[in-house]
């Protein structure tokens, strides 16, 4: 415990890492923890997996006084899942420090969450729209908080949070300690940290160095009507403790779900038309171990931060290279080593070598073992589904005002998930999604614009019929 003791932790948290089975910081944890206990604002820039949890939970918690009731500190996550996780890892650093930690987010009664906080909370985790709503009840005072972390801050930006974002933040001291954590930094990210965040020391950790070094990465052609056929044959290959197999869409996870399941394999699938509930019970069964192959699209994995994962299989390869790091970045945790498996169709070369440029390495072939014996399989045909409409990433976009918004209960989930239902758009190819007060935009390739005017109106959103029309330019 030399790595941690030289941080400047206290024996409690130190006795708590040692619980947890810590051994040494990560670089993220050896970077952020001095200058956060100092009382530093600080700006991390790392991916999912290298540790940030405890790189700013850790001095939250030395940071908290017990004695006092109110809420001390804030941690803001982009989603449910995300919230979870983060708040029983600070739970556990906290187990013997005696601070309350109060998880709050959408999908559960907000009046339990009231109560909780009526009953104490020094921390308090929350999804941004949760804590913003409690806020605007009175039930969460934020006053005395004065130390407040913005966890993966460009999901927030992708799920079109940042402005509520602010308005929670208008609602702590000025005088707070600030800390933003982001895989990315784009502009908008950048502009919030230089209106919120005092002389911030910037922590970059790089990605080519947490994916390469902890995750061996590997490509497999394949011809479209194989797929299916050779995933099962990988997976009986590689005999994963446990791994997560992207995919695109969710027309083809539960496609895929079913076919493993069809070939005798203890599998589950996680998307976005899945209930709060559903999605809960396939994350606890996944994290538990009771399940060792789970379907995913991108967005339902969100948050997903499981260190026994070994292996990562693309089913479909990512359209951006980021993509591919954030997926890849779900094995190999936390210094532990994984398996990372590509499969690339011919049309799709292109998508791939773009990624070993990004990534700075070329991915080897992957080989079966010699006693691999190649299996067959049965899928059943798509009943009733959309077409299947992909789009290259230079398409033009066009720009949508979609009726109802928060006012309405609709959430950027609730709007991507109706709109590609009566379209037949891939969940990429709607972007850009920002849900304000009494309305929402987004984006969409412009050449189908017209058809996801016609076609998603009427289509009804958490009870409130939907109306798009073009923005002005």
């Amino acid at each position: 415990m030399t790595g941690f003791e030289a941080l400047g932790l206290s024996e409690s948290a130190l006795a708590a890492l040692r619980r947890v089975g810590y051994e040494s910081p990560t670089a993220i944890q050896a970077q952020a923890i001095p200058p956060l206990l100092a009382g530093r604002d600080v700006i991390g820039q790392a991916q999912t997996g290298t540790g940030k949890t405890a790189a700013f939970g850790l001095p939250i918690v030395e940071y908290v006084d017990p004695a006092l009731e109110e809420v001390q500190a804030l941690v803001l996550t982009p989603t449910r899942e995300l919230c979870i996780q983060v708040t029983q890892a600070i739970r556990a650093y906290g187990a013997t420090h005696g601070v309350d930690v109060v998880a709050v987010f959408g999908g559960a009664p907000i009046r339990n969450q009231e109560a909780q906080l009526r009953g104490g909370g020094h921390i308090v985790v929350g999804t941004v729209g949760r804590v913003l709503d409690l806020v605007s009840r009175g039930s969460l005072v934020l006053h005395d908080c004065r130390f407040v972390v913005l966890d993966e801050a460009d999901e927030m930006l992708d799920l079109g949070f940042l402005e509520d974002v602010e308005k929670i933040l208008a609602a702590t001291p000025s005088g707070r300690q600030t800390a933003l954590f982001s895989a990315t930094m784009p502009p908008p990210i950048r502009a919030l940290a230089d209106r919120y965040l005092y002389d911030p020391l910037v922590i970059a950790v790089e990605a080519a160095t947490l994916t390469i070094d902890t995750v061996e990465q590997f490509q497999l052609p394949v011809e479209t009507r194989e797929k299916a056929a050779k995933l099962v044959e990988v997976l009986r290959a590689e005999k994963p403790d446990q791994a997560i197999v992207f995919v695109r869409t969710k027309i083809r996870c539960d496609q895929l779900f079913r076919t493993l399941r069809d070939q005798g394999m203890n599998v589950r699938a996680l998307h976005g038309d899945l209930s709060q509930g559903q999605r809960d019970g396939v994350m606890l069964a996944f994290k538990g171990g009771r399940v060792p192959v789970l379907v995913a699209t991108d967005v339902a994995a969100r948050g997903l931060d499981i260190s026994t994962v070994t292996h990562v299989v693309n089913f479909d390869v990512p359209t951006a290279p980021d993509t591919y790091v954030h997926r890849i970045g779900r094995t190999g945790r936390v210094g532990r080593s994984g398996r990372a498996i590509t499969f690339v169709e011919d049309r799709q070369k292109r998508e791939m070598e773009a990624i070993e440029r990004h990534i700075g390495t070329s991915i080897a072939p992957w080989k079966p073992g010699a006693s691999t014996t190649p299996a067959t399989v049965t899928t059943r045909p798509r009943r009733h589904a959309k077409p299947h409409v992909s789009r290259a990433a230079d398409e033009p976009r066009a720009r949508l005002i979609a009726s109802g918004g928060r006012a309405a209960g609709i959430a950027v989930a609730d709007l991507v998930a109706a709109v590609t239902r009566a379209t037949g758009l891939d969940g990429e190819a709607v972007s850009d999604v920002t849900v304000l007060e009494r309305f929402a935009l987004l984006s969409v390739p412009a050449p189908e614009a017209d058809r996801v005017i016609a076609s998603a109106d009427g289509v009804e959103v958490c009870g409130h019929r939907l109306a798009l029309e073009r923005a002005a330019d």
